[in-house]
């Protein structure tokens, strides 16, 4: 198949997702047939394009990264019934990403350097692909619980704000996924340096993703601490988790852009 024909339907996959309107309840009668359509989309295109080895390229990592997102949405929709609320914006965020991943598809890749075994490389890769996909939905949470408090404010409360959760329960929802994200990105942290004593017999290497990530983990923990003591809430609470997900973001699909199509 056409590697744009299956990114364009994988692009498709997601949008059903999007769409679903749910009760009172957080209920809908198709939400998991249209989730499991939302996930596999992106995991056709990543098992048809790294078949014959693993790709180090953007647009496999937007791939990965929108394929995570959407099975940690589905395990939190799971546990949470109410996050499904934040379909319309999850949805609206990872085609946006997919689309930039079906742009720059041809982009060159660089080749996997490293002497660490392929399968601990992979998985470290894996476990760090999650963490992005947890903080996305902490960010997306974020983003709900801004827009929610913006519309109470003005009090003009829209069609599109109504469908998500209310700010309460953005709230919550915001502090498990800062909690279940930097947890894993802590093991991402551990397992990079496993790869670059592997590599370079160094624990550490200063280079942009390792600071940038661990930035990350440092902003996350200082937000679960302010957060745990009652001082950070609503747009003010969005406003940080936005700038730790923007600083991650800069960390993995960011230097894979800088290197890939700016420097080629």
């Amino acid at each position: 198949m056409s590697s744009f024909i299956l990114s364009l339907s994988a692009l498709a996959s997601l949008v059903p997702a999007g769409c679903v309107r749910v009760d009172e309840r957080g209920r809908h009668p198709a939400l998991w047939i249209m989730l499991a359509v939302g996930i596999a989309g992106p995991a056709v295109w990543i098992a048809d394009n790294i078949g014959d080895g693993w790709r180090t390229g953007l647009a496999a990592a937007l791939w990965l990264a929108i394929l995570a997102s959407m099975l940690a949405f589905a395990g939190l929709v799971l546990i949470e019934r109410a996050a499904i609320r934040l379909a319309p914006l999850l949805v609206g965020y990872l085609v946006w990403l997919g689309v930039l991943a079906t742009i720059w598809e041809q982009a060159p890749e660089r080749p996997l350097i490293g002497a660490a075994p392929e399968a601990w490389f992979i998985a470290h890769i894996l476990v760090a692909v999650l963490a992005y996909g947890l903080l996305t939905l902490a960010a997306v949470a974020g983003l709900g619980v801004f827009l929610q408090e913006r519309a109470l404010r003005a009090k003009r409360p829209t069609e599109f704000t109504r469908r998500l959760p209310s700010v309460a329960e953005g709230e919550a929802l915001l502090a498990r996924l800062l909690l279940a994200s930097g947890t894993v990105l802590g093991f991402a942290l551990v397992s990079g340096s496993t790869l670059s004593w592997f590599g370079q017999h160094r624990l550490f290497v200063v280079d942009h993703k390792t600071v940038l990530s661990i930035a990350t983990f440092v902003a996350i923990g200082a937000l679960l601490m302010v957060h745990n003591r009652g001082g950070l809430s609503g747009r003010r609470a969005a406003r940080y988790v936005l700038f730790a997900y923007l600083l991650l973001t800069l960390a993995y699909p960011g230097v894979k852009f800088v290197k890939d199509v700016l420097i080629g």
